[in-house]
């Protein structure tokens, strides 16, 4: 189970720790193995008193060459854990934080060790965004008693603004309006906008936080087409700048698909993805030392702990091979369940045409638990003509239209998305007006839906998407 939930792109780190852990398994195809199958297969199927046996064959037998006592080690292997649980690892970052960096540039400003050390322990303070969320008189109290550091209100605040003066633009601010206003301050060019932008903000802050262009228009004694420059400046500053730093070192994970789809003559062909996950095989090496070990005629304690030793790793490399074919088997049956289930979005690329689909239905198509299915669809995407999707993007609720027919409630979402879209700046579409335009194309949605499905889909109030 835990093979059948990691992604394509752990699978290749997953064979690897057990090549590692496991000589007796190796990369490439298993002629030898397959041969012997067949000849398995076919011995099997021969009538037993037909059957013949070699000498080798009928003297060797591996149980009687192991003592009562000889047992293997898996058998007294024991842990804590269920097989079902999720091992979690916790990464190690590396590389410079948001606070050396700041540490780093306050050690080239012209400051005496005094300030230093009031300068250290403010950005000791800093939030992830950047910003101070403390009172100075707090901090001021806190150096008395804590570091025995007896400084005023207007020394920590002198070393505040030397703070300020560091990159990105906007750190040290107490507040959003003082960010703000520190960036803007910052402006390389001091025009006419920029200087209206700076009015907004030390007078007009409330208002435009609320987006009450017109009261600020009414206000300057501009027409709002003059006020639209100062504002698109404004919306375009950074309101979190300690975050700034931490997305240029943020690393770039590509995503690789576990499946992939083609269309051809309107029929789909879905393959999975074994670019990261070679073909597996039992070592020959260990396949002649097992040969060796069972037609050697000495008995002692070293041969049985070699020969006990190698069968472990054979049976090991054997449960790992068999895992991976298994997992890849349940994978693609599961697989094609789903694409069978959405088949008009796979061969139009509509959204529109997504069926509502939950975990029950694919787990009542193939006679499957709903675990399982939940284990193929998690952390895995599939490539199509039309993008790449992680495979829970198909699973959705469903919901009614006049007509008592059910869609997916991703339909709804797209057509959500496109009137807001399309809607008119000025005056964005309410809730209640998206409820009723859906209710208009015949679906049954009430207001609190659709600000939910608004939510989902990381869209703003209607306030909020107020422009000018």
């Amino acid at each position: 189970m835990k093979m059948l939930q990691i992604p394509t792109m752990e699978l290749e780190q997953r064979i690897k720790e057990e090549m590692e852990v496991n000589p007796a398994l190796e990369e490439g195809r298993d002629e030898e193995a397959e041969e012997q199958n067949k000849m398995e297969e076919a011995a099997n199927n021969t009538d037993n008193d037909g059957e013949e046996k070699s000498e080798a064959n009928e003297d060797f037998d591996i149980r009687d060459y192991f003592d009562e006592d000889d047992i293997p080690d898996y058998k007294l292997y024991t842990n804590n854990h269920s097989a079902d649980d999720e091992e979690r690892e916790t990464p190690l970052g590396a590389g410079s934080s948001f606070h050396d960096l700041l540490y780093a540039q306050i050690g080239l400003k012209d400051i005496d060790e005094d300030e230093q050390q009031l300068a250290d322990y403010l950005i000791g303070n800093l939030d992830e965004n950047g910003y101070l969320r403390r009172d100075l008189i707090a901090i001021v109290n806190d150096l008395a008693f804590s570091l025995n550091i007896s400084t005023t209100l207007a020394e920590l605040e002198a070393v505040l603004k030397t703070i300020q003066e560091l990159d990105p633009p906007g750190v040290g601010a107490r507040d959003l309006r003082e960010c703000l206003l520190i960036q803007i301050k910052r402006a390389e060019h001091r025009d006419a906008d920029i200087v209206a932008a700076e009015h907004i903000i030390s007078k007009y802050f409330e208002e435009f936080t609320k987006k009450h262009y017109e009261k600020i228009a009414k206000k300057m004694e501009l027409e709002e087409e003059d006020l639209k420059p100062a504002i698109d400046f404004i919306l375009h500053l950074n309101p979190k700048p300690g975050n700034s730093m931490q997305d240029s070192a943020r690393t770039v994970q590509h995503v690789i698909p576990d499946f992939n789809l083609v269309v051809e003559n309107d029929e789909l062909k879905l393959t999975l993805n074994g670019r990261n996950a070679p073909e597996l095989r039992i070592s020959r090496e260990y396949r002649e030392m097992m040969k060796h070990y069972a037609q050697s005629k000495t008995r002692d304690a070293k041969e049985r702990e070699a020969m006990l030793f190698v069968k472990q790793k054979i049976d090991g490399a054997k449960w790992f091979i068999d895992a991976i074919n298994q997992r890849n088997d349940t994978l693609l049956f599961c697989m094609n369940a789903i694409v069978e289930y959405q088949k008009e979005f796979f061969l139009s690329g509509d959204e529109t045409k997504l069926r509502p689909m939950i975990l029950k239905d694919i787990a009542d198509q193939v006679g499957m638990d709903i675990s399982t299915i939940s284990r193929v669809a998690n952390s895995k995407y599939i490539q199509t003509p039309y993008g790449t999707y992680l495979l829970k993007y198909f699973f959705s609720e469903s919901l009614s239209t006049d007509d008592g027919e059910e869609v997916s409630s991703r339909e709804v979402k797209k057509i959500l998305k496109d009137a807001i879209e399309g809607e008119h700046k000025r005056k964005p579409l309410t809730d209640d007006r998206l409820a009723k335009l859906l209710n208009e194309k015949g679906y049954n949605i009430a207001r609190r839906t659709v600000a939910k499905y608004r939510e989902q889909l990381g869209i703003a109030v209607a306030r909020l998407r107020k422009e000018l």
